[in-house]
């Protein structure tokens, strides 16, 4: 916690320091870049106890937060300076049209990866990412999905070679997690998947997917319940109920789908959720003990949970879009209205 407040100090001595927009941008990716400061010092949620990573966790999102804010004054600061310098230092013709300036901001699906990374961080989870060009091993066989498997078609699975394709899930993040033995684990793996879909107001070849592991002594179906019930409650409202159904996934058993209370309507039933009161959000279960044994982990001593959610339906769900195209055609008319 002291590094947190020398670096938040730091930081925010640099940014003051600044005297152009170069060097505030080398500030900027020195402390928030891929490899920056903060960045990896989240990564060392993964070093700490059980007990101690939500409080830190909490703390390098302030610390975050204060260095984003900062960067972004000063940068709005320098700008509006060179302007007016520049409007001083020009002769305008005042007869000319003016220039529309066109401001960018977060696309829906960033805002709603923003708000769920925030959720799982703040109870100390890490996020980690994997790649997207995988090997048929870890993305069917660690996750209990044989040869012979209808998830293996070629119509479901883009594949490069016999052996390599585009991976149909983030699962393989957890395995390659797993495979590494330290223990105990919470994280959540971001990241685009591929599957052979045709496109319509449902379905993409390319989307996006966060799915959640624990693993560590003693974890149970209770665990998993009261994670995603403070999930959905934070993400869509306090008032918000789950209910679990049973399911099937091939690396979890059992499996269930949870639903949530339609945030619209409470529960009673309107358009938004086709009458039922519930929407479904995403799919989770006990992570099956052979992916556990073929990750190198003793089923006997360990035990964990797994869950996964397409970002871009909650993206649909929180902004009420009707139509997940909408995500992807880069219609200014649409995007702006976030």
């Amino acid at each position: 916690m002291q590094d947190l407040v020398k670096i938040t100090e730091d930081v925010l001595a640099r940014v003051k320091a600044c005297e152009s927009l170069d060097a505030l941008n080398d500030v900027r990716v020195e402390y928030l870049g891929k490899k920056g400061i903060i960045t990896l010092v989240m990564k060392e949620m993964k070093d700490l106890s059980p007990e101690e990573r939500p409080a830190f966790g909490q703390k390098v999102n302030e610390v975050r937060a204060k260095a984003e804010e900062a960067i972004e004054e000063a940068k709005n600061r320098m700008q509006a300076a060179a302007r007016a310098l520049k409007l001083e230092a020009e002769t305008i013709d005042v007869t000319l049209p003016a220039k529309k300036m066109e401001a960018g901001h977060p696309h829906p699906c960033q805002l709603a990866l923003d708000e769920v990374e925030r959720i799982f961080v703040g109870m100390g989870y890490e996020v980690v990412e994997g790649p997207e060009v995988e090997y048929q091993e870890y993305n069917f066989t660690k996750l209990n999905i044989p040869e012979g498997h209808p998830a293996r078609d070629v119509q479901d699975t883009f594949y490069i070679t016999d052996d390599i394709l585009l991976r149909s899930q983030t699962s393989p993040v957890q395995a390659r997690v797993m495979e590494q033995g330290k223990l105990p684990i919470r994280m959540i793996a971001p990241g685009r998947v591929f599957r052979s879909d045709a496109i319509d107001a449902t379905h993409s070849p390319s989307f996006n997917q966060i799915e959640g592991l624990v693993v560590d002594k003693h974890i149970t179906m209770t665990d998993l319940k009261g994670t995603l019930t403070q999930f959905a409650k934070e993400l869509f409202g306090e008032d918000t109920k789950t209910r679990f159904r049973p399911h099937h996934f091939p690396f979890t058993e059992p499996s269930a789908e949870v639903d949530v209370s339609c945030f619209k309507c409470g529960g009673k039933g309107c358009r938004f959720c086709k009458g039922e009161g519930w929407i479904e959000i995403l799919g989770c279960g006990m992570v099956h003990p052979n992916v556990l044994e073929m990750c190198g982990i003793d089923p006997e001593k360990y035990t964990g949970f797994a869950f996964g959610v397409g970002l871009e339906r909650i993206a649909i769900l929180k902004y009420e879009i009707d139509d997940m195209r909408l995500l992807y055609e880069n219609d200014l008319r649409f995007l702006s209205q976030f």
